[in-house]
């Protein structure tokens, strides 16, 4: 289980600790965990939905977006702050591009970008609230977090050296289509047509998101992982607010 150990204290705040540095082997699996995490942060969302039930619905839609910053911390809003910068300061260019991203200074796109997501999130989350389709509160964090899974099987990384290079070269690529398989029927057994909805809006979104990354850099890195996860719950959650 030390694959999953890794995934949730890269992906989560919770206070997890591993017993030693993992082998660049155990990296690649961990991302076979990603969805795993996923359904963990889904849960823990829906029952802090059901314990706010009663709460005022703005409050209840605030307190659940808090959390779910809170569980991530803020990581993928992090990378999509980056990206934000870098894509506009880059001016196509691939090498500026990659090296606006590595400055850790937020400019006023960055800003803009990450109040736009947080505001259409919290949108979204109170119409989720009014409509009782709590459930959805499970399926979202698991599409997001198997789409970085699907990004690693499919999409070059592009900055040697590192963490994200361990994973792309240890993934068991066999194994990561299975898990990507069996995390499409499980949203579709949670949330029904809902969760086919879901997975429509979530693979438009990764296969835009994904050329648009190709056309760039040619490839992926960490940053624009973390923007793909964040712009795609955005699309998803906002998406299935639209038609429920």
């Amino acid at each position: 289980m030390l694959p999953f150990w890794i995934a949730l204290q890269f992906l989560s705040s919770l206070p997890v600790r591993l017993p030693g540095m993992p082998t660049p082997e155990e990296l690649g699996r961990s991302l076979l965990f990603y969805p795993l995490v996923g359904v963990l942060f889904g849960v823990i969302l829906w029952a802090l939905n059901g314990l706010l039930l009663g709460t005022p619905l703005l409050l209840h839609a605030a307190l659940l977006l808090t959390a779910w910053v809170l569980l991530s911390g803020a990581l993928h809003l992090d990378g999509l702050a980056d990206s934000a910068d870098a894509w506009l300061g880059g001016f196509g260019d691939r090498e500026r591009t990659l090296t606006i991203m590595k400055d850790p200074r937020s400019g006023p796109i960055a800003v803009v970008t990450l109040v736009l997501v947080l505001l259409l999130k919290f949108a979204a989350l109170l119409a989720l609230i009014e409509q009782q389709h709590s459930v959805l509160l499970i399926i979202v964090p698991l599409i997001s977090r198997s789409a970085l899974l699907g990004l690693f099987l499919t999409t070059p990384y592009v900055r040697p050296g590192g963490l994200g290079q361990a994973l792309a070269d240890h993934l068991p690529r066999l194994a990561g289509k299975q898990v990507l398989a069996v995390s499409a029927l499980l949203c579709v057994l949670i949330a029904g047509f809902n969760g086919v909805w879901a997975l429509l809006l979530a693979a438009l979104m990764f296969a835009w998101l994904r050329q648009v990354m190709l056309r760039r850099l040619g490839g992926t890195t960490g940053d624009t992982a973390g923007a793909l996860l964040e712009l795609l719950e955005v699309a998803v959650l906002v998406g299935v607010a639209l038609i429920l």
